[in-house]
C-alpha cells in the first residue's frame, strides 16, 4: 500500500441541522492512488494482475472505428511520449529558455504519429485490482478479490467497455507472466498510469435528488441554514445547495461504494439488467482526485507536502485517466448477485 492520506472534517456537521439525513449516512473508501510500482499482489491501478497462467487473457471482439482517432499509438509509444513529456516539463524547469521540444523528441512522435490501425480482437487493459483485505467492496462469497478491465476504445458512450472478474486470490498458484497489450488504443489517457492505493473511509450522503420530497424541503428551507453564520458557509460556497452538493455529500477521486454521485446529470434508474434489483455503487473510476469545486476533499498531507504529479500532468490526476474532459465512469453491481452484469455510468 501507498501513503496515509486523511480527508479534512467535512465544514459543518450536516447532521445536527437535518438529523434525517443520519440514516441515510452511508460508508465509502476513498482510494487515493498515487505513483508507484505495484506488484501482481497488491491493489492498485494500471498494475500487474493476479491472473492464473491457465485462464485465457480477455478480449474485446466488438468492431472498433478507427475514423474516431486519425492518430492512434501503441501502449509502448504511450509510455515513451510520456517519459518525453516529463523531460520536456523537467528541462523547462531547470531552464525557462530551454527549448520545448529537442529535435530527437520531434523525430519521435513524427515516427509515431504513423502508427498503423488495427483491425481485430483486442486485448483488455487492466485498470484496477482490489483485494479485500485492502479494500471492502461487494463481492461474491468465494471471492476475496476484484479485478476491472478495459477495451482501450469508445464504444456506444464516450468511454471504454469495462470488463469485471471476481476470484479468490487463494486458488491462483501460477499468475500469467507477460499478457498480451493491445497494439493501439485509442487514447493515451486510457492506458492508466500504475498507481497504489492508500485507502481511507468517509462518511457520504445521497445527492439531493435522491432524497425524499420531505426531506428536500428541509435542505431548501434558508431558515435551517441561518443557524450557520453565513461567513462560515460563503467560505466554501456561494449558497447552501452547492456547499451541501460539493462538500457534504459524496466525495470526489477515485472510490469504492458510498453513494452514486451525479455532478453533471439528474439521477437515474440504476436496475439491474438480470433481475431488475436496484444496482449499488461499485468502484468509481475518476479523471481527477478533485477539482475546483471540491478543495475541501483535498487530503491534509496533500496540503502539507503535495504529491508531484506524475509525468508533467495536472494537480489531481495521479492515473493520468481521463475520461472526455474530466468526468467519472461510476461502475454500479447488483446486490443479489455481483455476478450479474454490471452497470455503467458517465454523470
Amino acid at each position: 500500500m501507498n501513503a496515509i492520506f486523511t480527508t479534512p472534517p467535512r465544514p459543518f456537521d450536516i447532521t445536527a441541522l437535518f438529523p434525517q439525513l443520519a440514516p441515510l449516512a452511508r460508508t465509502a473508501t476513498r482510494l487515493h492512488p498515487r505513483p508507484g510500482a505495484p506488484t501482481v499482489h497488491d491493489s492498485s491501478v494500471g498494475g500487474p494482475l493476479l491472473w492464473p497462467a491457465d485462464e485465457p487473457w480477455p478480449h474485446c471482439d466488438e468492431p472498433h472505428d478507427s475514423r474516431a482517432s486519425p492518430v492512434v499509438h501503441s501502449p509502448d509509444d504511450v509510455r515513451l511520449l510520456r517519459r518525453d513529456r516529463a523531460a520536456a516539463a523537467e528541462r523547462r524547469r531547470l531552464d525557462p529558455e530551454a527549448p520545448q521540444w529537442t529535435p530527437e523528441e520531434r523525430a519521435t512522435w513524427e515516427r509515431l504519429a504513423d502508427r498503423p490501425w488495427f483491425d481485430g480482437p483486442i486485448p483488455l487493459l487492466p485498470v484496477a485490482q482490489l483485494y479485500a483485505r485492502d479494500v471492502p467492496f461487494p463481492c461474491p462469497p468465494d471471492a476475496d478479490l476484484l479485478q476491472v478491465l478495459w477495451c482501450p476504445f469508445d464504444h456506444e458512450m464516450a468511454h471504454p467497455r469495462t470488463a469485471l472478474f471476481w476470484r479468490s486470490s487463494a486458488t491462483v498458484t501460477e499468475v500469467l507472466d507477460a499478457p498480451p497489450e493491445p497494439p493501439i488504443v485509442q487514447r493515451d489517457c486510457y492506458l492508466p498510469e500504475p498507481c497504489l492505493f492508500s485507502p481511507e473511509q468517509v462518511t457520504e450522503f445521497p445527492h439531493p435528488g435522491e432524497m425524499s420530497k420531505e426531506l428536500l424541503d428541509q435542505l431548501d428551507d434558508m431558515s435551517r441554514w441561518e443557524t450557520i453564520d453565513p461567513a462560515r458557509y460563503n467560505t466554501y460556497a456561494d449558497d447552501p445547495g452547492e456547499l451541501y452538493q460539493n462538500n457534504l455529500s459524496t466525495a470526489p477521486g477515485w472510490k469504492t461504494g458510498g453513494w452514486s454521485s451525479w455532478p453533471r446529470t439528474d439521477p437515474k434508474p440504476r436496475p439491474c439488467p438480470e433481475c431488475g434489483t436496484e444496482q449499488v455503487p461499485l468502484l468509481t473510476i475518476a479523471s481527477w482526485e478533485w477539482d475546483g469545486g471540491s478543495g475541501t476533499w483535498i487530503a491534509e498531507e496533500e496540503r502539507t507536502n503535495p504529491t508531484p504529479p506524475p509525468l508533467g500532468a495536472q494537480d489531481g490526476n495521479f492515473t493520468l485517466i481521463d475520461i472526455i474532459g474530466g468526468y467519472d465512469l461510476q461502475l454500479h453491481v447488483c446486490p443479489a448477485s455481483p455476478d450479474h452484469p454490471h452497470i455503467e455510468l458517465l454523470p
